[in-house]
C-alpha cells in the first residue's frame, strides 16, 4: 500500500530514498560480520547490555539483529505486529504474563501481535527479530491494536 505525500512521492518511495541501504529490493548480510561490528559499537562498549542494528526496514517488515550481554534484559514491551526471534547464538528467556520459555541457538520463537513480553539473556546471545505488520500506516496499526 502506497500513500501519496506532498511533492508527489509515495510514503514508501520517500522511505526508500531516506534509508536506501535498509529498503533495497534485494538485501544480503553476513551475520557474523554484522555481529563483529555490533561488538565494536559504543553501545556495546558502554555496558548497556545490548547492541542492535536494523538490517531491513520496510513499511510492513523490519529485521533487526540484536546482541545481548549475559544477564541483561530487554524490558517489558509489546509489538503491534507478529514477531519472530531466530536465536543465532547463546540462550535467552522470553517472559510473558501467560508463560515463559527458553530458547537457544537454532531455535525460532514466534509471537502473535500485542503480546506483552520481555527478553532476558541467560548468556551472551545474538538473535534476529523479524516483525511483520498488517497493511496501513503506523498510526493506523496502533489504532487497530488499541481496538483489540
Amino acid at each position: 500500500m502506497s500513500t501519496n505525500v506532498p511533492g508527489g512521492k509515495s510514503a514508501i518511495s520517500q522511505e526508500r530514498t531516506k534509508l536506501p541501504s535498509l529498503t533495497g529490493r534485494l538485501l544480503q548480510f553476513n551475520l557474523l560480520d554484522e555481529l563483529r561490528k555490533l561488538r565494536n559499537q559504543e553501545s556495546w562498549q558502554r555496558n548497556t547490555g545490548r547492541s542492535s542494528k536494523t538490517l531491513a526496514k520496510y513499511p510492513d517488515l523490519h529485521v533487526v539483529l540484536v546482541l545481548m550481554k549475559a544477564h541483561s534484559r530487554m524490558g517489558e514491551h509489546h509489538v503491534d505486529g507478529r514477531t519472530s526471534l531466530h536465536i543465532l547464538q547463546g540462550r535467552i528467556r522470553i517472559h510473558s504474563p501467560q508463560q515463559s520459555l527458553e530458547a537457544s541457538a537454532n531455535d525460532l520463537v514466534a509471537l502473535d501481535s500485542g503480546i506483552l513480553h520481555n527478553v532476558e539473556a541467560l548468556e551472551e546471545s545474538a538473535f534476529l527479530i523479524t516483525i511483520s505488520w498488517p497493511g496501513g500506516t503506523k498510526e493506523q496499526r496502533h489504532a487497530t491494536f488499541r481496538l483489540m
